[in-house]
């Protein structure tokens, strides 16, 4: 239930408002130089803070446990815990009578027998992609140190959100929506993480409102005035990747990658390459001609056929619900009075929790790659 893998196993663990929250990797391969500070980086991104996230501000200071020994990794499993120091569970109360629409409150006490933790959203809350993150810093090592990508720079596997709210990112030309995405093959091989302005928001740290652009700022301070939410679409690029990775039908990339993606909480759909709008094309449209390397020059497959990639990039796009935690008032069964009943949902949370989510889709990207290579054993 709560581990992903077969050769790069990643187990997470703990609540939202438990004493901590963590993941256990083992199959990591020794060696690796690691040190908590190298966790920071895809943690500050993650990090709420900026408008439109949710004021619980966390420390998310990370804490190397097991597998490590002078600086480097050990071969046996790695642990890495967080502490969860600002909570505020009496929030939380109201819920048992009146599960929130959207949430898993209600499906969590029917499994569990009302055994759950229902604080903060307990196993089942956003918080758990904290270790997540922690998890997807050391795949991306395994990555470098595999060499699966070429001269692997940091920040290769990149993703940014494209739409958020129905607006599409206003540089791109053309629909961005999920149906709608553009057909070329995009150079992003000299990608910077963290020198793109017009993308900081996704692809280098969350560094505040002034990194959004306007026409996105202007429909979160839209919902927040009408105590509502918003999703978006996030795009995951991998520029280069060897071929012949995967494999055909059940461990297709496409469905490795899809099933750990779908394990974000809030994902509601994912689309490679010209995904959906591939049902109204001809096959002369969609398939990818191959070029002299033996590589495709379009990427309509999104860098991958049968299952295994073939060398151009790995290109997908993940949609994200808007938030379901909103001030707006819903309707929802109140049990305790045996009737319907107005929701006005307490605490704290985010009007747009995608604004955190590209780290998330990397990481979630990186420790299936890291399987894959792993198990390939090149």
């Amino acid at each position: 239930m709560n581990t992903f893998g077969r050769k790069f196993r990643a187990s997470i663990f703990g609540e939202s408002h438990g004493e901590l929250i963590g993941v256990v990797l083992d199959g990591v391969p020794a060696g690796l130089e690691l040190a908590e500070e190298d966790f920071m980086g895809d943690i500050l991104r993650r990090k709420s803070g900026a408008r439109g996230t949710t004021p619980r501000i966390e420390a998310d200071k990370p804490r190397i446990v097991s597998g490590v020994y002078e600086g480097h990794t050990t071969g046996a499993p790695l642990t890495v815990i967080f502490e969860n120091t600002n909570t505020k569970s009496k929030d939380y109360t109201l819920f048992a009578d009146m599960p929130r629409p959207g949430h898993a409150d209600l499906t969590a006490a029917l499994k569990w027998d009302d055994c759950q933790d229902p604080r903060g959203g307990g196993h089942f809350s956003g918080r758990l992609t904290l270790p997540v993150v922690a998890a997807g810093v050391v795949a991306k090592k395994v990555l470098r140190d595999a060499t699966i990508l070429d001269d692997m720079p940091v920040g290769a596997v990149n993703a940014r959100i494209v739409e958020l709210g129905g607006v599409p990112l206003p540089e791109e030309t053309g629909g961005t929506h999920i149906t709608q995405r553009q057909d070329a093959v995009r150079d992003i091989n000299t990608a910077d993480a963290g020198t793109d302005e017009r993308t900081g928001l996704c692809s280098d740290k969350l560094r505040g409102q002034d990194t959004i652009p306007a026409e996105w700022q202007q429909a979160i301070d839209q919902a927040i005035q009408e105590g509502d939410s918003l999703g978006a679409v996030v795009e995951c690029v991998i520029p280069s990747i060897d071929p012949g990775y995967g494999e055909p039908f059940w461990d297709s990339v496409e469905s490795m990658i899809a099933h750990a993606v779908f394990s974000i909480p809030g994902v509601r759909g994912i689309e490679f390459g010209d995904g959906f709008r591939s049902a109204a094309m001809k096959g002369s449209e969609h398939n990818d001609p191959i070029g002299a390397d033996g590589r495709p020059t379009r990427n309509g497959a999104g860098g991958v056929n049968g299952g295994i990639t073939n060398g151009a990039p790995l290109t997908f796009r993940v949609a994200f619900k808007p938030t379901s935690s909103i001030r707006k008032p819903q309707q929802t069964f109140n049990f305790a009075k045996g009737e319907m009943d107005t929701l006005e949902v307490p605490g704290r949370h985010d009007v747009c929790f995608a604004l955190r989510t590209p780290v998330v889709v990397e990481a979630m990207t990186a420790i299936v790659l890291a399987d894959l290579v792993l198990l390939s054993d090149r």
